[in-house]
């Protein structure tokens, strides 16, 4: 009887629930990265860096329209529920000015950094394939792992991109 069941199921469902038709493996896909700063405000700074660093490469002295690029401003403000979800946030506004508008920072000054609230002020300029090389793609930023925290007078930060 047990048989007739499955039997049936198999045919509604479509697959052969008594073979396995997959298996699972480990994939590492994510980069772990642990930021410091001084101040609040320089470890939003320095993760601002350290995910551009990440991505791409300046090939400034290749190219010869180095000279040419107009730099621009953008300003982001971003909230969360705490500073670890404030930093998810943040990084995640950041990835999608690169990978949503194709616009690379250069430069970035946090302008008001509490627990739950973050202003930036952004200096960049658009994406060049001639000036700039993809290091890493990195899909997306993760909750898995990630600490705020500030210890000995200084501020620390882990956070796990998914590439």
């Amino acid at each position: 009887m047990k048989q007739d069941i499955i039997f049936d199921l198999e045919l509604v469902l479509g697959y052969n629930l008594l073979m396995s038709n997959y298996k699972l493996f480990d994939h590492t896909a994510d980069i772990g990265v642990e930021i410091s700063g001084r101040t609040k405000k320089e470890l939003f700074a320095n993760a601002t860096y350290a995910i551009f660093d990440i991505l791409i490469e300046n090939n400034d002295s290749k190219s010869k329209s180095a000279l040419k690029t107009q730099k621009s401003q953008k300003k982001v403000t971003v909230e969360g529920a705490d500073v670890e979800d404030l930093l998810i946030n943040y990084l995640r506004e950041i990835l999608y000015l690169f990978n949503g508008v194709a616009w690379v920072v250069s430069h970035c000054k946090i302008t008001e950094c509490g627990n739950k609230r973050l202003k930036a002020q952004l200096t960049g300029e658009p994406y060049n394939k001639n000036r700039h090389s993809i290091k890493t793609e990195i899909k997306a930023v993760t909750y898995s792992g990630v600490k705020v925290e500030k210890l000995e007078g200084n501020w620390k930060a882990k956070v796990i991109f998914d590439v």
